[in-house]
């Protein structure tokens, strides 16, 4: 396996179960995502237009323009080069454009050793992790908690809920070839 891709909504616990996911897998994995991108992004990009918006306007829903697709799209292709030459990812996303999102990893990831895993959390849940980290826009958790998984599918998925990151992480090495 070279890549494990983490899909849930904000605050569904993916970065949590990469981190564990690191400390149990017995070789170095990379933990790269949505947030990496992101912050690699310069200010001009962050909010709306020509770049992704609603990262800090409240109101739960992010748009992206098409300076990011682009940037999003060449994050992707470089993911899998780095899969490629041999480094081991787990990919922490937010597919915010479901099975389209999901398409464009696949393309992406193509011919690579790929599990895919669904991350779920209630979404009153997240939004109550999301008040508690105090680093998240309100209701971004609570928008994004079903609405990125309609149309994927997973090799596994995993209930942040009913599972603690641990047992989340040993179902997804469970399922590791």
């Amino acid at each position: 396996m070279n890549v494990i891709v983490l899909n849930g909504g904000s605050s569904s616990g993916k970065s949590s179960i990469a981190r564990c996911l690191q400390e149990l897998l017995p070789e170095p994995w990379l933990h790269l995502g949505a947030d990496t991108l992101v912050g690699a992004l310069p200010p001009s990009l962050t909010g709306g237009g020509e770049g992704i918006g609603g990262l800090d306007d409240g109101d739960g829903t992010v748009s992206v323009g098409p300076a990011f697709a682009a940037l999003d799209a060449a994050w992707s292709a470089g993911v899998a080069a780095m899969a490629r030459a041999g480094a081991r990812i787990v990919v922490d996303e937010v597919f915010l454009g479901t099975t389209a999102s999901q398409e464009r990893w696949r393309t992406a990831l193509h011919g690579l050793d790929v599990l895919w895993v669904g991350v779920r959390c209630d979404a009153a849940v997240a939004a109550a992790r999301e008040a508690a980290r105090g680093d998240r826009v309100a209701g971004m958790a609570a928008a994004q908690a079903e609405a990125v998984h309609v149309g994927v599918t997973y090799d596994v998925e995993v209930d942040t809920v009913r599972a603690d990151v641990v047992t989340c992480a040993r179902t997804v090495l469970d399922h590791l070839a």
